[in-house]
């Protein structure tokens, strides 16, 4: 089993976030791989990695930072891959990481996701997937369809809430 997707964390201390994005597509059934590379503190086999996933098989690269967040961005000037950006909260509540990592100059895009937004990242990566693989689109379609159900669950759960003034 090859890797489709490549999920990259500044250090293992984005895990707990991270986790979320290796579910969503550990349930999609796509194959992945989790590595920790520093745009500062291992440059050089940051550029190793973006520059040889696509020959790899990767079609998409997640990649977390927080703080100055160059981790995305960097990895986005070395491959023509799609590069989905999670801002980590690791200061300044993550508005230091999100704007570092939306604020790319042009022809260097990088999707970005909300702060910790890793589930989002998995879900936008198995979308992506999925526009070249039938088996990937059944499994995006079937979990949309299962958020519509929470949703409708839940309305029935609120019947039972009572206050004197709701009327339904």
């Amino acid at each position: 089993m090859e890797p489709l997707v490549s999920i990259i964390m500044g250090s293992t201390s984005d895990l707990p976030v991270m986790e979320k994005a290796a579910s969503v597509l550990n349930e999609f059934r796509i194959p992945f791989e989790m590595n920790a590379l520093s745009a500062h503190r291992t440059p050089e086999e940051v550029e190793k990695f973006a520059k040889g996933a696509s020959v790899r098989g990767i079609k998409v690269i997640i990649a977390a930072a927080g703080m100055a967040a160059h981790l995305p961005g960097v990895i986005a000037s070395m491959t023509s891959l799609p590069v989905i950006g999670v801002p980590i909260n690791a200061s300044l509540e993550g508005l230091d990481s999100v704007l570092s990592i939306v604020q790319m100059p042009p022809g260097i895009p990088v999707a970005t996701v909300g702060i910790n937004g890793s589930l989002n990242a998995g879900i936008l990566a198995a979308q992506i997937i999925a526009t070249g693989n039938s088996e990937v689109m059944k499994e995006v379609v079937r979990y949309k369809e299962s958020l519509k159900k929470k949703i409708v669950q839940a309305n029935e759960e609120l019947k039972a809430v009572k206050f004197e003034y709701k009327t339904n």
